[in-house]
């Protein structure tokens, strides 16, 4: 969801700074290029030695890059990104969830009382939650995809 969320958002004109990956993170002021992040974690199974321009690389207290100022975050991947301890740290204008439940309740209270509005993933990845819905079907009846 994230790198997907990522390339049509940079296809759109948008401005990717930061990608935070389950070790490591990036950070480019100027954006960053969402297919070479992409083909970097493929290929090193991390963002360690990420060489195109990055101002930062980050592989130690990477989760700390959730406060970087942005218009808008995307966590997609990792359950509870966001909660009590980080969530009065992060500098954005609205939190769309990606998947598997990033912002833990009392993370999603600290964020609606500074004014961000968290768009949770059940409505932002509704087409992806369908999509797995029919190939769990598929799957549980034997059906190939097509």
């Amino acid at each position: 969801m994230g790198y997907w969320a990522a390339k049509f958002l940079e296809k759109d004109g948008g401005k990717i700074t930061t990608v935070i990956e389950r070790d490591s993170a990036i950070y480019k002021a100027d954006g960053i290029d969402v297919e070479a992040a992409k083909q970097h974690v493929i290929k090193h199974g991390s963002f360690k030695g990420f060489d195109h321009g990055a101002d930062v690389v980050a592989t130690k207290d990477h989760l700390k890059m959730f406060e970087n100022e942005a218009d808008y975050l995307v966590p997609a991947a990792t359950e509870k990104s966001i909660h009590m301890d980080n969530a009065d740290k992060i500098k954005c204008k609205a939190v769309f969830e990606g998947a598997n439940g990033p912002t833990t309740f009392a993370g999603e209270e600290i964020l609606n009382k500074r004014g961000i509005v968290v768009a949770p993933d059940m409505l932002v990845n509704g087409g992806g939650v369908t999509c797995s819905y029919f190939e769990w079907l598929k799957n549980i009846q034997h059906v190939s995809p097509g």
